[in-house]
């Protein structure tokens, strides 16, 4: 049985390639052998990269990962490359997006407050030639004074907003009514046909046309805030789903589950976790208020659609320009489905500019599908996201890969995939060294799978998993023990039965905890529950 090659053995015949074609052009006939780590410069034909972020997307709200939304575009990105079904953020939304863009855990960089023990993706990839731009949300540093923007840290190009959610028609930012929105560095005003989904498309492709006109290869993150609230989509896209929910939650789920089952994200074993204890039966519904319930979804479901639109429009751009097959492309989700009641307009149906709605815990508990908690817990529901990674020049297509891997993990696999290294000093600063680690050794490669243990801590919410063990907490409780090979739903404890390895893991978690500065375990017993999920109609 012929070995299938390793997304590294590729990226080294990539790059001797790409020297073999080099003197054959200076006309020099040379026997060489060539080492992979030699590469460090970037030429012509360096692989482009497209990094697309959803804004409070659960880990079934695609099609590719079992949704009833329909997201073609996505989907073709999973056909044509590698669906991964253990991926995991870090629950929040800046949170994630630190890591994201640094490969180091959120609590050393401050949210890139700090830029003296960090670089940024973008830092990295400009300094070998690439065009680097953003489109779409920040939510880093301190944005509210301006301060550690884009432009400060890396970003060629950007367009979008520094806050954290805004009104899609108006640019206006939600927590403040302030305008965030910027143009480079520029104060930037939203003409009257603004929808931010589709304009941070078109400066994205704008930007990519531009890179292909210099002849530079470029690093696009498109940073979309849907489908965050305000749940705001034009009518025609919520139309299209307002029937499709009239079954209600429990229908929705089991729908999910059953076709992530026969996609073989799921293991045959794991159980479907119990509808959450705050979300009633459907049935017990008004008729009005079943109504309202579908468009709450529809409108939510309408978002992801919309976006999924403005993905393809960006797909057809490189495949028009004739370097899709040479662009790396990756679409991943920031948190799970947000359960917190936002709901400033409850009188107005979600959709329009004026209606400021969120779907709350019902729904996000679909779309959190099979899992148990939500954004801001360390449970499945909480972290796990769906990623998909598609490059036809590097990766395999159509598969399936199993390895846990964690967000911190992104930038130096995106590294690792371009043969670039990340410097241990930058601007005469001394860097922290990167914590995730390259996944392009595992890709294809079923014999390496031991890595080292995972960890997160948002307010007090905290984990470890190591190996097929995962040890978690929600703040201001004990940890709870999953084995999650057999039960990745997390059905049953098994705390009580393994102290031992409880001790084990939760040592592990103070050791990382103390170095990288996150709560200690005794501290968060101490914080109060997370009680902020929320049910639409409970104070009706």
């Amino acid at each position: 049985m012929k070995q299938k090659k390793t997304v590294l053995d590729k990226v080294c015949s990539i790059n001797l390639m790409r020297l073999l074609i080099s003197l054959q052009y200076l006309g020099i006939c040379l026997i060489i052998f060539v080492g992979c780590s030699t590469h460090k410069k970037q030429t012509k034909t360096s692989p482009n990269v497209v990094l697309i972020m959803a804004d409070d997307l659960g880990f079934s709200d695609i099609g590719a990962y079992g949704s009833e939304i329909m997201t073609p575009n996505i989907d073709k990105l999973a056909k044509e490359g590698v669906t991964f079904t253990q991926f995991y953020n870090i629950a929040k939304c800046s949170q994630s997006r630190a890591s994201l863009l640094t490969g180091l855990y959120h609590h050393q960089t401050d949210l890139l407050k700090r830029s003296d023990n960090n670089i940024t993706l973008p830092e990295v990839l400009g300094d070998v030639g690439y065009e680097t731009i953003i489109s779409g949300k920040w939510h880093l540093g301190d944005w509210k004074q301006d301060e550690d923007t884009p432009i400060d840290r890396g970003f060629n190009q950007f367009f979008g907003f520094l806050g954290g959610a805004i009104n899609f028609y108006t640019g206006e930012d939600w927590g403040t009514g302030n305008n965030y929105m910027r143009m480079g560095t520029e104060e930037y005003q939203v003409p009257d046909n603004f929808y931010a989904t589709d304009n941070f498309t078109d400066y994205a492709i704008e930007q990519v046309n531009e890179a292909v006109d210099k002849s530079k290869p470029f690093f696009l993150y498109l940073s979309y805030n849907a489908p965050h609230f305000p749940l705001q989509v034009p009518k025609e896209e919520i139309d299209r789903y307002q029937e499709v929910y009239k079954s209600g939650w429990d229908s929705i789920r089991i729908g999910r589950f059953k076709r992530m089952k026969k996609l073989g994200l799921l293991n045959k074993d794991w159980a479907l976790s119990e509808r959450d204890t705050l979300v009633p039966s459907w049935e017990t519904l008004t008729p009005k208020q079943k109504l309202e319930e579908q468009k709450l979804m529809a409108t939510y479901a309408g978002m992801i659609d919309r976006m999924d639109q403005q993905i393809g429009r960006l797909m057809d751009v490189l495949e028009t320009e004739g370097i899709s097959d040479n662009t790396i492309v990756l679409f991943l989700s920031d948190n799970g489905g947000c359960p917190f009641d936002f709901n400033r307009t409850p009188n107005k149906m979600p959709g329009p500019s004026d209606a400021l709605r969120s779907y709350n815990v019902e729904w996000a508990n679909v779309s959190n599908t099979p899992f148990v908690k939500y954004k801001q817990w360390m449970h499945e529901g909480g972290i796990a996201s769906p990623l998909i990674m598609r490059w036809p020049n590097g990766l395999e297509q159509n598969e399936l890969e199993r390895t846990p891997v964690h967000i911190v993990d992104l930038m130096p696999t995106i590294l690792g995939l371009i043969n670039v290294e990340s410097p241990s000093d930058f601007n005469g600063k001394s860097l922290l060294p990167i914590e995730g680690r390259s996944i392009v050794e595992t890709l294809g490669n079923d014999s390496i799978k031991v890595r080292k243990p995972l960890f997160w801590e948002f307010q007090g919410s905290r984990a470890v998993r190591w190996g097929d063990w995962k040890l978690v907490a929600e703040r201001g409780n004990s940890w709870e023990l999953y084995n999650i090979k057999k039960d990745r739903t997390e059905m049953n404890n098994l705390a009580s039965e393994n102290i031992e390895i409880v001790n084990k893991l939760a040592n592990m978690y103070e050791s990382w905890a103390n170095r990288v500065g996150a709560v200690s375990d005794s501290v968060a017993r101490n914080m109060p529950l997370n009680k902020r999920a929320t049910f639409t109609f409970s104070k009706n």
